[in-house]
């Protein structure tokens, strides 16, 4: 695969992993990466059920209680204010929050954010609430970046069974909000999301599935239905869901060089390492390294 030109992070955070915004900007430096969409994640009470995140999280805002807000706007505030051109916005609101929609519409006046996301939230996909936040983010022509983690997976003995830390609800829940936000921009991403690349995903205990990928996943069916709909590679969901069979991947990512986005998530360079591995035309490189992200939201140019 020849080298992009250019390189855009699609997914990333800040004071995350142990790197505040200096340590963020010394790893894109390392890797050659021009700017990040730089996420935010609200923790509310349905959400932080365990300290499972604490360790990746910054202790700083810890409270004495026990509770994290996540990754809040704050912060990425002050990311972006000290390397103004390294960095575009993402915000979304819990769903659940009194006039969520607006808060919506006021950080993208007020702070210049470009991306709805990150939508991180133990609520479904097309619960009223969140198509209102969706219908705002359409309108102002800001891509919605969904985390979907099935609430239910097949165990060993076939029967389904509950995942306490979901997000989203299910492939159908997605479809639907797809359906009722024709004029929204949405971007898959997470485990849930990525399993269906596969036809046998139903019948998979596993969180990431491996082996080769079966015809008849959805991902595929709602590329070819839903022309807004698109898909970044960020975390070890987009990458696996490759690996498991590259010759798979080559197909599908040449099939689909139109929708999907490099991103990464947190700080490692293994999807660019297996992408690196596949011989995919250069045209093919350059739209998922950074033609798509520009596309769909114009360089940072503060």
């Amino acid at each position: 695969m020849p080298l992009p030109t250019r390189i855009v992070d699609s997914h990333q955070h800040v004071n995350w992993h142990k790197r505040d915004a200096v340590g963020l900007i010394a790893d894109m430096d390392a890797h050659g990466i021009a700017y990040s969409w730089l996420l935010n994640w609200c923790l509310g009470p349905a959400e932080f059920e365990s300290a499972d995140y604490q360790p990746y999280l910054n202790p700083f805002v810890l409270t004495e209680g026990n509770s994290h807000p996540g990754i809040p706007m704050s912060e990425l505030l002050g990311a972006r204010d000290r390397f103004p051109r390294r960095f575009h916005l993402g915000y979304c609101p819990n769903p659940l929050w009194k006039n969520a929609p607006k808060l919506l519409e006021v950080a993208h006046e007020m702070h210049g954010v470009r991306i709805c996301g990150e939508w991180k939230y133990r609520q479904l996909f097309d619960d009223p609430r969140s198509l209102e936040i969706f219908r705002v983010a359409g309108s102002l022509k800001m891509p919605v970046v969904l985390h979907l983690d099935m609430p239910y997976l097949r165990n060993a003995e076939g029967k389904a069974e509950y995942q306490p830390l979901w997000f989203g609800g299910t492939v159908a829940n997605l479809e639907r909000a797809l359906e009722a936000c024709p004029d929204t921009v949405f971007v898959g991403h997470a485990p849930g999301f990525w399993r269906e690349i596969s036809g046998d995903a139903g019948q998979d205990s596993r969180q990431y599935p491996e082996g080769p990928v079966t015809p008849g996943g959805h991902v595929a069916r709602l590329f070819d239905t839903y022309p807004h709909l698109h898909a970044d590679l960020s975390a070890g969901s987009g990458r696996t869901a490759l690996a498991r069979d590259p010759k798979n991947a080559i197909a599908f990512v040449t099939r689909y060089a139109d929708r999907l986005l490099f991103g990464r998530d947190y700080y490692e360079q293994k999807l660019h390492d297996f992408l690196q591995t596949l011989p995919l035309a250069r045209e093919v490189v350059e739209k998922i390294y950074w033609q798509n992200a520009e596309r769909l939201v114009p360089a940072p140019t503060r």
